[in-house]
């Protein structure tokens, strides 16, 4: 079903249990919208309260941002940071809305994203972490334009990561993401990191692999 009564539009798959139950919520890509990683909510835990957001900015001639990219600047491309912690801090909002809506366990909530989506999750998390516990991050990289000035001084040891990206990825550069883990190891939290010999996508692996991780976390 369809809801468009809070900060974002979604879709949500109702989960098997009736009150407490931990919700993921999913993040698509640049110029995507909410039912692309949705197409994986049958595949996951049925005790998953799923709920798959829209980014805010449309696009033409279709799709969603979570915040504009320009292709034309140096380097290839320059990012609208304010457009993206205006999104983290809608995300922040959004999640305190949804637990007031649905039987959610509000200690047990993980983030699911991919590309733009899995920047945004890094932030959410890294400005908020006391929101959430689990974080997929599916072919993204950390911004850091977009994170906490006292980020040495958050506790962050309820989070735990997985982030995973395409070997040959043309989109983000796999070097990006390289920088993940040992930037989470200096904060001391929680990850994995894995790789996987596709573009800027996500390999029948891959999906497995972070299926079973987040089974094993909720």
């Amino acid at each position: 079903m369809a809801d468009t009564t809070r900060s974002l539009s979604y879709i949500t798959r109702k989960s098997t249990l009736t009150k407490n139950a931990p919700l993921l919520i999913m993040m698509h890509g640049y110029g995507s919208d909410e039912n692309d990683l949705f197409s994986f909510a049958n595949e996951l835990s049925e005790e998953l309260f799923i709920i798959s957001v829209k980014a805010p900015y449309p696009m033409q001639p279709y799709g969603n941002a979570w915040y504009a990219i320009n292709f034309d600047a140096d380097k290839g491309k320059w990012n609208d940071n304010e457009q993206a912690k205006a999104s983290r801090d809608l995300i922040a909002k959004f999640i305190d809305e949804v637990i007031e809506a649905y039987p959610i366990n509000k200690d047990n909530i993980s983030l699911l994203g991919f590309s733009q989506g899995s920047i945004l999750s890094y932030a959410v998390a890294l400005n908020y972490p006391e929101k959430v516990k689990n974080i997929v991050a599916l072919s993204g990289y950390v911004n850091h334009d977009i994170l906490p000035k006292d980020i040495k001084e958050k506790e962050y040891s309820n989070l735990d990561f997985y982030c995973s990206h395409g070997s040959v990825d043309q989109v983000i550069p796999v070097d990006w993401a390289r920088q993940t883990q040992p930037f989470l190891n200096s904060l001391q939290i929680k990850n994995v990191y894995a790789e996987f010999p596709v573009g800027h996508g996500v390999a029948p692996q891959n999906f497995h692999e972070f299926k079973d991780w987040l089974s094993k976390r909720i």
